[in-house]
């Protein structure tokens, strides 16, 4: 029960997508850093071509159009427009960016733009990086300098995309680009994620135009493996690492005290500066949630930093291994509504990885991904039907793609992509996806889908891409989550 004006999406990242990273002027970002340096990707994949997509822009936004869709979600990368990450604009950049969104006009979409996918300019990271107080800084002029050349084309603002990630995944785990370990660079890159995020919203509301602010949040559905207090206790730290330590000072103007009480004994927290959080704070127009797993936590005092260990999933899992707890999408939803009041939410990420080939017929048969997309749809407006006020839903991705430091082994997309060759073939599921949006309004133009009685989304008007009976596969495998 989507309502009218829901808008059905795909999404994709710039650095993932693009290629060309060293044409018409374009800089080093910290991926290309990382996916050049032996051992962070696998089996050295790097997006130097990726998808190509700097060079088939038209034909990749025709599918946008053959899909039906009725919003395309892109990011912007800093370094194709400011290549020192400061300083004078790259106008070769910017036009890339202007034809896109034009194409994407033309082709009656919405675009959301994410003015920043994790590609940091290197030479922004030389000086510190997220951790240094100055990036923030560079952050709201590269904004302005986008918002003054395209903001009139772009009604859907994000200014970041998952900074759990950036910060956490990139300067404590490892495992993303800068690639660092260490606690206390990781809590300042967050905090400086956030403070840039808050200068970049005045950044885009001082530009005529008057496009949506919003900010896009990995958020976890976390649970306690136990009614055990050691098992609660972990739960909620992992919650508050994982959600709360962004949701609280974006919507209620403060860090949650309970991390802020753990973190104070390990790490400097001398960045917090008075004014900070206020500057955070700023309205949002709507906030970005990107799901994909649901987290089962155990106590681990043994674990250096949260004395908390995920658990293995026990139910289905996708091919990367990831548990598929659709509820969890329904949860997450109603709790911001719950926790944080009615703001506006975006679904602005939803996929599964599954092992994607093309069959001797020349198609690529992912039932698996039709199912896990129905039940998460169905989720989605199951949060609708107890009031949220949920506006839109992304897939990801639009393309196969350069999926981080799991390299091009990782297919998450609606179009598979042969990248020795780089011909698109729309997979069933693609195929699944436009009957859907095409049942339930299409391509955003605001009539109401169809259902029931009870109000249950109809699911039953699909022809013959209706979603088939699908056994969703048990067991782990190695993953990376985190998109």
């Amino acid at each position: 029960m989507f309502k009218p004006g829901f808008l059905f999406g795909a999404a994709t990242a710039a650095y993932q997508i693009e290629g060309a990273v060293a044409e018409d002027g374009r800089g080093p970002s910290i991926w290309d850093t990382f996916c050049h340096t032996p051992g962070k990707v696998y089996r050295g994949d790097t997006g130097d071509i990726a998808c190509d997509h700097y060079h088939r822009l038209d034909a990749d936004l025709d599918l946008l159009s053959e899909l039906g869709l009725g919003s395309y979600r892109f990011s912007i990368a800093w370094p194709r427009v400011l290549p020192t990450g400061e300083g004078k604009v790259n106008q070769k950049g910017l036009d890339f960016y202007k034809r896109l969104l034009e194409g994407v006009h033309r082709r009656g979409l919405i675009p959301m733009v994410t003015l920043y996918h994790w590609d940091l300019p290197q030479p922004l990271q030389d000086r510190g990086g997220w951790a240094s107080r100055e990036t923030p800084s560079r952050f709201a002029d590269y904004a302005s300098a986008v918002a003054a050349e395209l903001g009139d084309l772009v009604p859907l603002w994000l200014t970041l995309n998952e900074p759990w990630c950036s910060a956490f995944v990139g300067n404590l785990q490892g495992r993303h680009a800068p690639g660092l370990t260490d606690l206390t660079t990781a809590l300042r890159a967050a905090h400086h994620l956030m403070l840039g995020h808050g200068y970049a919203c005045e950044a885009l509301r001082a530009e005529p135009g008057g496009g949506q602010v919003g900010i896009s949040l990995n958020l976890a559905d976390i649970v306690a493996a136990s009614t055990r207090e050691e098992d609660t206790a972990a739960a909620s730290r992992m919650d508050g690492y994982e959600n709360r330590w962004f949701l609280d000072p974006l919507l209620r103007g403060h860090y949650p005290e309970d991390l802020l009480s753990w973190y104070r004994d390990l790490a400097d927290l001398s960045f917090l500066v008075e004014g900070d959080v206020a500057q955070i704070a700023q309205p949002l127009d709507f906030l970005g949630v990107n799901y994909y797993e649901q987290q089962r936590i155990a106590g681990d005092p043994g674990e250096p930093v949260h004395h908390a260990r995920e658990l293995p999933p026990a139910g289905p899992t996708t091919h990367g291994g990831v548990a598929i707890e659709p509820t969890g999408l329904t949860r997450i939803l109603c709790r911001i509504r719950d926790e944080y009041g009615q703001i506006p939410l975006h679904v602005t990420e939803c996929g599964a990885n599954y092992h994607d080939y093309v069959d001797p017929n020349g198609d690529v048969n992912d039932v698996e991904r039709i199912a896990y997309l129905q039940a998460h749809l169905e989720a989605a407006a199951a949060a609708v039907r107890q009031g949220v006020e949920l506006r839109g839903f992304y897939v990801w991705s639009l393309l196969d793609n350069l999926e981080w430091a799991l390299g091009y082994g990782a297919r998450f997309g609606l179009v598979y992509v042969d990248f020795a060759t780089q011909v698109r073939s729309l997979k069933r599921s693609a195929r699944w996806y436009r009957d859907f949006i095409a049942s339930h309004g299409g391509s955003g133009d605001g009539r109401s889908p169809a259902g029931d009685e009870s109000g249950q989304l109809a699911m039953h008007s699909w022809g013959a891409e209706r979603a088939p009976e699908v056994r969703l596969t048990e067991g782990v495998r190695p993953t990376d989550p985190t998109r």
